[in-house]
């Protein structure tokens, strides 16, 4: 049976619930949805059920295990959308800080201090200052290059292999670099309405067809055949884009390594594709 977005509701209840018996109300702060779940946009066929715990200072050596061991407990609670759940965690001294401690990449940080939902507890966000755009980029170019480039370049090679792999993976991997393109520009939150909106502003042609399409995927999953040609038109030239587009912003940045990875994926793309 499909699942419903009131669904996603319940996965976040279920992630409170072990929060609370985890870490009792003394370690715990507060409760947050994050993602779509928080700004809008939840699509039960592919969004993620992000999360975010915030815990008393000072952390401990225990606190990680303790967090992933609650994570595992509502992932086997059997849905699908339990199987997404992510949770992210910290406090409000390694908010403030912007430091390692907890687990809060400066993207997922920015998703909490722009669109974070309160779901238990108190409000612990005032007064923190959310990650500089130039953080944001190049923690997002990190990702990209670590999480996406072999999925890019087999995809170049033959679009099939992205339909294949089925609509979620699909969605995510084209909407991932509209996404960064949008906080790179703004320095605000790369929500997929307000990323492909601005991108369908600001370009045309094939790699422009395919980001409208994927962002309809979201709820209406393709034809096969109809996504592997949209997929071959275009695919090429969005990434082919980004890439360019970063290299220069990561040289400006003082991340020279990156660009340069970004060089290599660029290489590798064009090669792959012919």
């Amino acid at each position: 049976m499909p699942m419903a977005a009131d669904d996603g509701e319940a996965v976040l209840a279920d992630v409170v619930a072990g929060a609370r018996e985890t870490f009792g109300d003394e370690r715990l702060l507060a409760v947050y949805a994050m993602g779509s779940l928080a700004h809008g946009g939840f699509s039960p066929l592919v969004s993620d059920v992000d999360t975010a715990l915030i815990l008393t200072d000072p952390l401990t050596s225990s606190d990680a295990a303790s967090v992933e061991q609650l994570a595992e407990r509502v992932r086997a609670l059997g849905s699908d959308l339990h199987a997404r759940v992510s949770v992210f965690w910290g406090s409000p001294d390694s908010l403030r800080a912007g430091s390692g401690a907890g687990r809060f990449p400066p993207l997922d940080r920015l998703c909490l201090f722009e669109h974070g939902r309160l779901l238990y507890g108190d409000e612990v966000r005032d007064g923190l200052t959310p990650p500089s755009r130039a953080d944001l980029t190049v923690a997002g170019a990190r990702f990209a290059l670590d999480l996406l480039t072999d999925q890019v370049v087999a995809g170049a090679a033959d679009p099939a292999l992205l339909v294949a792999g089925g609509v979620r993976a699909m969605t995510k991997v084209v909407l991932f670099p509209v996404r960064f393109l949008f906080t790179a520009d703004t320095g605000l939150e790369g929500t997929n309405h307000a990323a492909v909106e601005r991108y369908s502003a600001q370009h045309r042609g094939p790699a422009a067809e395919l980001v409208a399409a994927a962002f309809r995927w979201r709820t209406d999953p393709p034809d096969d055949a109809a996504a592997t040609e949209l997929l071959r038109r275009g695919f090429v030239t969005l990434y082919d884009d980004y890439l360019s587009d970063h290299i220069g912003r990561l040289e400006s940045l003082g991340a020279p390594r990156l660009a340069e990875g970004f060089v290599r994926w660029r290489d590798r793309l064009r090669a792959a594709a012919g």
